[in-house]
């Protein structure tokens, strides 16, 4: 922080003390005293902030980074270009609060948070500081801030401190007046702003040593000849043109005056129509007309300033840009309508104008004088600058935007001034009256952005800036040395402002004055008003004093509301934004404006005026008042009555559309389509809830280990309160029966119902459980099944168990033990071998292989043998052979025991085949793809081989048992789940298989996992969802609907409820891996992290160190996303569909709260249907449209309304159809989804039913489904028949479905015809791939280029048919049918058809083989170009006509289909899922990782 000198201290002092305004000039370190104040504010008062408002976002962040560089504190900064919409939560402001000391915004932000109660002045705020305080007048954001908020709320005193009080005030200024009576206009400012305005009195000469007042200088220039005027032929030439223009031309008057013929006579429609036909003719203000006399008038202006060079360079370039923006393919100026450009440019092409000379002699001939005078003092002032050794800048001031770019030109060419200056220009942003006018398009001559202007202006890359007062305040620029006034300062404080720019020591501050002109005058007076303020705020004696009259508006001031729970303040003067803000978040629709539309009572001009003839403008006669105002609000809204009303009663217009705009909004928050912040519902209901889950989460993992461990419950757990052993007969098919005791929950796997075991070669092994009694804990049979588990287990799993643990959670006992006596003799024999070597328990059932066929005779029994033993590579037993080895074989014999020198061969030798790969038998085995291989078969030496004492049957047993008690424990964790969380519920009767099938995540590995049942279940949430919202709902328009509808089933709050109900612990994510395999135990178990028979999709082989040895690694454990949590609740309401249909499904949505209000299907249509209106007329269309649909409305109002555009304005009644789109999206997903759910023979993975459902339900296929659909009509008219007769004559017509749209639009009459023209072109192409082909036609439906309205009315009028049949689905489905939605899908299904979008064809293939894929395109000549770049070079350009974002995606699609063709990826029969794997090259098995089975017999097993 710099030193602060004395003149700062006492200011800052004086601000401890009260509220005061700083007057200091421009460059005396105003802001360095507001940082001090801050900082000593910060320290003092630990609950609160301070708050900086400045009045432009440039200066709000220049001055938040002067503040963050001086105070060690979190300074925030809010404005309203930063993404405004996100501060529309009381959350986010109240963090912002905690984490902040300090803000910066401008003061319309904080005026708008206090306005919505989410920051209060009192409570929130201690300390406000004002830059550029002068601003604090009449109804500016600063004023109002003071007035609606600082004075409501009660004095701090040094005696009483309060919570809620004033804050301090502190303001900062080089000019505390704009002009007038000084002293009338301190009072006003210092009323205002409740502070004195003070200056520094005990430091005034140190003040005085670093504020350096520039030169002051000026000079004259010769005023226009007016006998000799000026010329300039391009704007002569415009001129010409103009005089001709005929205002009836204007395609908006014609477009006005055929709405006029349309409209109604008395309705609201035609009244607001013939007002605004009148008003236009009568200002002749339309875009084209208003902004060519405005061009024209501005060229005016700079020819007679600048001279016929200027006027003429020009009009040259406006009219350069205008065509090239005119121009309908181009999209320049994106507020201008096409038909406005096509008028323009026909008129453009008129203008007969020439590019400008640039001869240096030329240009200075056909300057001004005034520009010579600018030009002496430029070059005057650079040589007396340098004549000091300093080097020269200087800004040059001017009042008109245009002004500014011709002067930067002239000064740029001119052979007085090129080269010598390095120029820029400054012009800010332009107001909101000229982005949507004809100059507009002068915002295309600036080439350089601003900041890099000013960049090069700070380091002296430019010398020379030409500005608007956009440099006078607010803009962190350097000071200067010369600041020169083209235009006079219009006020006082632009006086000031400028001047303090020019604050190098001897800087000059040069005003330009026309001879004999009266500006001289004005800068006396501000002089001397000068001196009299600065002897004002010098005044150490003067107080704060009341004004003795406020002007006050009883209109105005006097309304207002406030919400008492969040103290959220609308009055008149927010009203009309406010009003605004809400239509402007309502989704937009094809073709309408959603901005509310204000009629003056009485109307401005008689109605009819644009009809007179002859029209004139001097008949009419200006009405004094009083004034009346109706507001129409948008006809998307559902309200009882759109139309806000208030009388003859206001002094002004303004005054009476704030009054009716207040009404309308009140009844918004009436009717609750505003939150308690009286601000739209954007964030329906619940802001809260992502914080609201992330806490949720925390506290899960605080209690369970959540994100790092698994929480899936033990299905083998003891159930509490019993000490026995359940007991169950274990069969499988050939196998002989087992005893399966298991202290769990009850097992139910019969017959019909037990999983099939799949080994390859063989047929499926069926498997089921029957109950057969209990048993106590100490039963000897109990002893003996620990007994043969740990020998079945232990001979193909040792290695991961523990001998002397028998406590498994699961025990086996053959029922029949006796067929076991030759084994058990056999493992006899071994086990006194072992005792009498003294060998350990991990060689109980393996002995070696040639004392075992010497003792037996060889027997061939055998079921597994070892290549080595304890733990080693195992495989199948084939026979003894005795035979001995050719040369050949003895060779490759002895390469695989190379280990062992002079190796001896014995005979027999062992001949075995490795064991198959597959440890998971309830997968199905792919069937084979060629013929049977051969079978490869290995030769061991038996004396280092070990043979496994256990039977064929026991071996089958440890091989399929793994599978089976999988099997099992996922019927005990459904089972589980359905007794816990469902009991009681209709939910519990889902079948078990449905819940198993539900609950198992993908990971896992099974056969079935809950994605496809997740995919519908998906669909029938939101569908359901749908119902109870719009019922509930009956005010919200679609946009608050939507916004809800996706909160209730996000992802984030369906995991809320997955943990609210604890269904976590139910989802079987463990995946089974057999190779690593191992019994479960009862007892001296940790923190289960997964199953002990499964592992996880991360538990993997230890990794190696440098030595090859393994390295000890932590446990990889799983981790629940929020998207497998959310995905459970969507499969468990697809599991309740499909057993129950919607009744079920239903009770399940509401089972899991969703934080809705539920009530059956049925009763939420039924109070949808209450609330119907009957309507007495009706369009004539409507039996038409009945029988496109296959279906006779009971009540046709409902019809009406899903046939009604936002833009009729016919029926004022009638609501607009998007609710019931709406809810017709939700039928229409339901029927489809559903459909191919079921398809038969499919058994569609999900990411195949999201393509199909893709392409059935997207808005290109809708729209050629509304443009195809018709009826035949009779048409019969009289006419001569054969015989001579006048007779009626056969004849047809056909009437399309987009014809019978309700609308007044006619963009949405262009478009039809155009989407219509467009399909008869293609209508036979389309039809013949949808009906036979095997392609998806999504290039031609794109062609289409048909607006989003074409598949609106599709859904509308689906909605509308379920709502009107009470809810059938099956009438929805016979409507999609009539439609011929329903066939395109039938062949689709059964043809096969390749739905794959062209562009994510493109991007899977890209994805798969690791390519960059990037789409650029270019505009040029009217036509658009996308070209495919791949790794950076360009494979594929496609060229369309532009005709806007529909050609331009057009272009995609066929540069995406050119592409695909041209890489030959089309494939019908393509694998999804195949496709979106990457594929990655084989690595290649290094000789050093290649692992050998046998052991010498004393070695360390494996």
């Amino acid at each position: 922080m710099p030193a602060t000198r004395g003149y700062q201290q006492e200011m800052l002092e004086e601000s401890m003390r009260s509220n005061i305004i700083i007057a200091l000039d421009t460059g005396s370190g105003k802001t360095h005293i507001a940082v001090l104040r801050m900082k000593n504010e910060v320290e003092r008062q630990p609950t609160k902030v301070s708050w900086f408002v400045a009045p432009t976002v440039a200066l709000c962040q220049q001055q938040r980074n002067t503040i963050q560089t001086s105070i060690p504190v979190s300074v925030g900064i809010i404005s309203g270009s930063l993404a405004p919409e996100q501060w529309k939560n009381a959350g986010l402001w109240r963090e912002v609060l905690r984490r902040h000391r300090i803000m910066v915004t401008t003061p319309q932000v904080l005026l708008d948070a206090m306005r919505h109660g989410y920051v209060h002045l009192g409570r929130d705020i201690s300390l406000l500081v004002f830059d550029e305080a002068h601003h604090a007048v009449d109804k500016h954001p600063y004023n109002v801030i003071m007035d609606e908020f600082y004075f409501r709320l009660p004095l701090q005193t040094p005696t009483l401190s309060l919570d809620i009080a004033r804050p301090t005030i502190l303001g900062l200024t080089a000019s505390p007046i704009y002009g007038g009576n000084v002293v009338k206009a301190f009072q006003t400012i210092e009323n205002n702003l409740d502070s004195v305005i003070r200056a520094p009195q005990r430091y005034r000469m140190e003040l005085a040593k670093f504020v350096h007042r520039p030169v002051f200088r000026h000079i004259l220039y010769a005023p226009v000849d007016e006998m000799m005027p000026p010329f300039s032929t391009n704007l002569a030439s415009l001129l010409s043109v103009i005089r001709t223009l005929n205002i009836e031309d204007d395609p908006y008057v014609r477009t006005l005056r055929q709405q006029l013929a349309k409209a109604t006579h008395g309705t609201s429609e035609y009244s607001r129509t013939d007002q605004r036909l009148s008003g236009v003719i009568f200002k002749e203000n339309t875009f084209t007309h208003r902004g060519l006399r405005d061009f024209a008038r501005t060229a005016e202006v700079i020819l007679f300033d600048l001279g016929p060079w200027a006027a003429d360079w020009y009009v040259w370039q406006v009219l350069e840009k205008a065509k090239h923006a005119a121009n309908p393919y181009n999209n320049v100026i994106s507020t201008w309508k096409n038909s406005e450009k096509t008028y323009l440019l026909g008129i453009l092409d008129k203008i007969v104008v020439s590019p400008v000379s640039f001869y240096p002699d030329d240009i200075a001939d056909d300057s001004s004088d005034k520009v010579r005078a600018l030009i002496d003092c430029l070059l005057s002032e650079k040589h007396d600058t340098e004549t000091e050794n300093e080097s020269y800048s200087g800004l040059v001031f001017v009042q008109r935007r245009d002004a500014v770019l011709a002067l930067t030109e002239v000064l740029r060419h001119h052979p007085r001034t090129k080269g010598l200056f390095q120029l820029g220009c400054l012009l800010g942003t332009s107001d909101n009256s000229r982005r949507h006018s004809f100059l507009d398009i002068t915002r295309t001559l600036i080439k350089e952005p601003q900041e890099e202007i000013l960049s090069d202006f700070k380091i002296g890359e430019r010398n020379v800036i030409v500005s608007t007062a956009v440099a006078e305040e607010g803009i962190d620029i350097q000071a200067c040395g010369s600041v020169i006034r083209w235009d006079p300062p219009t006020n006082m404080a632009s006086w000031a402002q400028s001047r303090g720019r020019a604050r190098r020591q001897r800087s000059t501050f040069t005003l330009m004055f026309e001879r004999g002109g009266n500006h001289q005058k004005d800068i006396v007076k501000w002089v001397e008003l000068e001196q009299q303020m600065v002897a004002l705020y010098n005044d150490p004696s003067r107080e704060l004093e009341t004004l003795d009259e406020v002007t006050v508006d009883d209109e105005e001031d006097d309304v207002e509301f406030r919400v008492t729970s969040t103290g959220a303040l609308l009055t008149l003067h927010s009203a009309v934004s406010h009003l605004a803000h809400f239509c402007a978040v309502i989704p937009t629709t094809s073709h309408v404006d959603n901005a509310p539309l204000y009629d003056t009572e009485p109307p401005e001009l008689p109605e009819g005026w644009h009809s007179y003839q002859p029209r004139s403008k001097k008949s009419v006669i200006p009405y004094p008042g009083p004034f009346g105002s109706k507001v129409t609000l948008p006809r998307c809204l559902h309200l009882p009555t759109r139309e806000f009303s208030v009388g003859l009663e206001y002094k002004t217009r303004i005054s009476a559309h704030r009054h009716a705009a207040f009404k309308a909004y009140l009844a918004l928050y009436d009717a609750e389509l505003l939150n308690d912040h009286l601000l739209p519902i954007t964030s329906v209901v619940e802001p809260q809830l992502e914080d609201e889950v992330k806490a949720l989460l925390r506290d899960v993992e605080k209690r369970a280990g959540f994100a790092n461990v698994s929480i899936q419950m033990d299905p083998w757990a003891p159930e509490e309160d019993e000490d026995c052993w359940r007991m169950y007969v274990l069969i499988i098919d050939t196998l002989p029966p087992l005893r399966l005791l298991t202290r769990s929950g009850h097992i139910s796997l019969p017959e019909d119902k037990g999983p099939l075991l799949y080994r390859s070669g063989y047929d499926p092994l069926q498997c089921y459980i029957k109950p057969a009694g209990v048993l106590s804990l100490t039963d000897t049979i109990v002893v003996q099944a620990q007994e043969y588990t740990r020998r079945l287990f232990w001979s193909l799993n040792g290695s991961r168990m523990k001998w002397d643990n028998l406590d498994f959670s699961y025990l086996f006992l053959p029922i029949h033990q006796d067929a076991d006596a030759q084994w058990e003799t056999r493992r006899t024999w071994l086990t006194e071998i072992n005792r009498s070597l003294n060998l350990s328990h991990a060689d109980e059932f393996f002995a070696n292989g040639e004392t075992f066929g010497a003792e037996y005779l060889y027997p061939d029994d055998i079921a597994i043998v070892r290549n080595g033993f304890q733990f080693a590579k195992g495989y199948h037993f084939v026979r003894w052979r005795f035979e001995v080895l050719s040369p050949e074989e003895e060779v490759e014999f002895r390469e695989n025991y190379s280990r062992f020198s002079d190796l001896e061969i014995t005979y027999p030798l062992l001949v075995v085949e490795p064991l198959p790969p597959r440890t998971n038998f309830l997968i199905p085995t792919p069937p084979p793809t060629g013929p049977p291989s051969e079978r490869k078969t290995i030769l061991l030496l038996p004396r280092l081989s070990s043979i496994v004492l256990l039977s064929k049957a026991d071996i089958e047993y440890a091989f399929l048992l793994p599978s089976v008690l999988r099997s099992v424990s996922m019927a005990l964790t459904a089972e589980s789940l359905r007794r816990t969380l469902f009991i009681g519920t209709p939910l519990f009767d889902i079948p078990l298989p449905l819940l198993i099938t539900a609950t198992t995540a993908p990971v896992s590995g099974e056969k079935h996992n809950y994605q496809r049942l997740e995919t519908l279940g998906d669909t029938v949430l939101k569908f359901v969802v749908g119902i109870q919202l719009i019922a509930e709902y009956p005010l919200w328009h679609e946009g608050y609907l939507t916004k809800r509808k996706d909160h209730a089933v996000s992802n984030v709050r369906l995991a809320k409820e997955d943990i609210a109900k604890g269904v976590y612990r139910w989802i079987i994510r463990d995946r089974m891996l057999g190779k690593k395999w191992k019994p479960m135990y009862l007892t001296n178990q940790d923190t289960m992290d997964t199953p002990a028979d499964t592992t996880t999709e991360n538990d993997i082989e230890p990794p190696q160190n440098e030595s090859g040895k393994s390295k000890k690694k932590p446990k990889q454990r799983q981790e629940l996303s929020t998207k497998v949590l959310a995905d459970v609740i969507e499969s468990l309401i697809g599991a309740a569909y499909i057993h129950g249909s919607f009744d079920l499904g239903y009770e399940c949505a509401k089972f899991f709260d969703l934080g809705l209000k539920w009530a059956p299907l049925q009763t939420r249509i039924e109070s949808l249907l209450l609330r119907i209106e009957t309507h007495d007329n009706l369009p004539r269309q409507l039996e038409m449209v009945e029988h496109m649909l296959g279906y006779t409305f009971q009540r046709k109002h409902i019809l009406i309304e899903a046939l009604t555009h936002a833009s009729y304005e016919q029926d004022p009644h009638t609501s607009s159809y998007e609710r019931l789109e709406f809810l017709g999206d939700s039928v229409l997903d339901m029927v489809v989804t559903d459909f191919l759910y079921h398809a038969p023979g499919k058994n569609y993975s999900p990411g195949h039913l999201f393509l199909r459902k893709s392409a059935m339900v997207n808005a290109h296929i809708l729209a050629y489904v509304c443009l195809r659909t018709c009826v035949q009509i009779d048409a019969a008219m009289p006419g001569p028949s054969p015989d001579g007769h006048i007779a009626f004559q056969p004849d047809t017509h056909l009437v399309y479905l987009w014809q019978c749209l309700l609308h007044s639009s006619p963009r949405v009459l262009e478009d039809q015809a155009n989407s219509h023209a467009r399909f008869m072109k293609r209508r036979d192409v389309i039809e013949d791939s949808l009906r036979n082909g095997d392609i998806f036609p999504w290039a031609e439906l794109t062609r289409l280029q048909a607006p989003k309205f074409l598949s609106d009315i599709i859904e509308s009028l689906l909605g509308a048919a379920f709502l009107d049949s009470s809810g059938n689905l099956d009438v929805a489905k016979s409507v999609v049918r009539q439609l011929g939605i329903m066939q395109i899908m039938e062949h689709i299904v059964e043809k096969d058809v390749d739905v794959l979008h062209p562009v994510s064809r493109l991007s899977l293939w890209a994805g798969k083989h690791d390519r960059e894929l990037k789409y650029e395109y270019e505009k040029e000549k009217g036509n658009v170009s996308c070209i495919i770049m791949v790794d950076g070079k360009e494979e594929v350009r496609q060229t369309d006509v532009y005709r806007g974002l529909a050609s331009q995606e057009q272009a995609k699609f066929l540069a995406a289909e050119k592409a695909i063709k041209m890489f030959r990826l089309r494939d019908v029969n393509m694998n999804y899922t195949l496709m979106k794997r990457k594929t990655t090259p084989k690595k290649k098995k290094s000789k050093k990782n290649v692992q050998k089975d046998s052991k010498e017999p004393n070695g360390v097993n494996a």
